[in-house]
C-alpha cells in the first residue's frame, strides 16, 4: 500500500458517506488486504475485514457480477485506454451512474443508493 493511499480513501469515504462505521470490507488474500497497515486503517475507520475460504469462488460471486458487469458495459470491445486517467474516469463515471441511476431489479428496481438510503430512513426509525 502506497503512502498516499491511505489518506486518499479515508478522505472520500468519509466526503461521501461521513463514516465506514460498521462496513464490511470483503477482499480476496492478496498481500495489501492482509497486512498489518490495512488491518489497522480497518480498525481505526470501524469496517470489518472479511476474507473468502481460499478456493471458494462462492465467497466471492457478488464481486465478481459486479465486475462482469463492469467488463460488459464499459470494457467490451474496448482495445485500451489512451493513458490511466482516462480509464479512471471511465470507470468512475460507470460506477456513479451503476450506483445513482442504474435500476436493479434484486432491489425493486431503484438504484442502489436510493435503496440505502430507504433502508437507513426505516432502520433509524425502528430505532
Amino acid at each position: 500500500m502506497s503512502a498516499g493511499t491511505v489518506p486518499h480513501v479515508r478522505h472520500r469515504s468519509h466526503r461521501d458517506r461521513g463514516s465506514l462505521v460498521g462496513a464490511i470490507f470483503h477482499s480476496d488474500h492478496g498481500s495489501v488486504y492482509t497486512s498489518k497497515a490495512y488491518a489497522a486503517l480497518c480498525e481505526q475507520l470501524g469496517v470489518t475485514q472479511s476474507t473468502g475460504v481460499v478456493g471458494t469462488s462462492a465467497d466471492n460471486s457478488l464481486t465478481e457480477s459486479f465486475n462482469a458487469t463492469l467488463k460488459r458495459e464499459l470494457l467490451a470491445g474496448r482495445s485500451a485506454f489512451p493513458d490511466q486517467a482516462t480509464a479512471y474516469r471511465a470507470v468512475f463515471r460507470w460506477a456513479n451512474r451503476y450506483n445513482t441511476r442504474r435500476r436493479h431489479s434484486a432491489i425493486g428496481n431503484i438504484s442502489p443508493n436510493a435503496y440505502e438510503a430507504a433502508r437507513s430512513a426505516t432502520l433509524a426509525e425502528a430505532a
